[in-house]
């Protein structure tokens, strides 16, 4: 795997050892020191053309965690305000000789485009309203940690499917490791690619209460009130009523259901604080392993293709290391004049 541009061009089995990989960093997180070497003396530019939080932090974090050089760049300090073409810049980035651009951009196929001027990996971190694997992938990782896996399961995703990257990706990694996927919304808000999905698993209802009903998982989407251009529901008081996420709802799912939601959330639009803020909510878990996501998919494209597992050393190791820095020292110098 050279890429990673969507879900829909992965196989199961990719996936699942994308998952298994991110497992193997998640402890990583939670130790005194949180680095390794995996991406030692490897460079990753972030090229963010939209707002955001989780997404960009998440892959500058994992990126410093693998010692990896994380540069960002915005397009407001960008060449592009000046004009400059995407794959213009694309091909200056690519003059630096970085090992991986992580891009988001408000066109779909954005990260394409850059795969025909661009060495570096690319890791779609979002384009427009077509995909955003990374975040589907953090999404399985999530359900697998606290369902022990996925096959069977069934899921429903309310909200606004339209314009949503997030539920296009999740409905075909889901539908790949064999879960039932339901969604619902305005109708409005549900396009008819997605009735053309049935018969991979996926029901589209015309309301929560039938999607929600004896769901395993069920996760909100946030309404893309940046990407829409036209009035698609009366008022947002009227979502609210209709489509948001509520404590009766969840009475109608599974007895340990558990709520997931991407972010950032429109509170008592959405999904209720009560239920948001309450036990079966894993939001900030899957905040938690976004980080783990992200470092398993810089690793396994700018890593070592002869290194088949993540070189995770122990704490005790780090240790050891940290104290013999001299030596720490002369190993990097001479690894990089191996390498030059």
């Amino acid at each position: 795997m050279k890429h990673l541009l969507g879900i829909r061009e992965l196989s199961a089995e990719q996936i699942t050892h994308l998952l298994d990989t991110a497992e193997s960093f998640r402890d990583i997180s939670k130790r005194e020191i949180k680095k390794v070497p995996a991406l030692r003396g490897r460079t990753v530019i972030n090229l963010f053309f939209e707002a955001s939080t989780r997404t960009r932090t998440s892959f500058e974090i994992a990126a410093k965690r693998l010692s990896a050089d994380a540069i960002n760049i915005s397009v407001s300090t960008s060449s592009v305000s000046k004009g400059e073409t995407l794959l213009d810049t694309a091909r200056n980035l690519q003059a630096m000789s970085p090992d991986c651009i992580v891009i988001r951009h408000a066109s779909a196929g954005a990260p394409y485009h850059l795969t025909r001027v661009c060495d570096a990996a690319i890791v779609n971190a979002g384009d427009g309203s077509h995909e955003h694997p990374t975040q589907a992938l953090l999404d399985a990782l999530t359900i697998r940690e606290h369902k022990n896996g996925i096959a069977g399961l069934k899921v429903a995703i309310i909200g606004d499917i339209l314009h949503s990257r997030v539920a296009r990706s999740n409905v075909y990694l889901l539908s790949k490791l064999g879960a039932t996927v339901s969604v619902a919304g305005p109708g409005t808000l549900v396009p008819r690619e997605f009735a053309e999905l049935i018969e991979e698993g996926v029901r589209v209802e015309q309301s929560i209460e039938a999607a929600v009903a004896d769901a395993d998982v069920v996760m909100v989407l946030r309404i893309q009130r940046e990407r829409q251009t036209d009035a698609f529901f009366p008022s947002m008081r009227e979502y609210a009523v209709h489509y948001g996420l509520h404590a009766n709802h969840l009475d109608l799912a599974a007895p340990d259901a558990i709520v997931m939601h991407p972010g950032p959330m429109n509170r008592g639009i959405e999904v209720s604080s009560e239920i948001a803020d309450g036990g079966r909510s894993l939001i900030l878990d899957q905040v938690t392993n976004g980080v783990a996501v992200r470092m398993a998919v810089l690793y396994l494209l700018a890593g070592s293709e002869s290194v088949e597992a993540p070189p995770v050393p122990p704490a005790e190791e780090d240790s050891e290391s940290r104290a013999a820095g001299g030596v720490r020292g002369r190993t990097r110098h001479q690894t990089r004049g191996t390498r030059n």
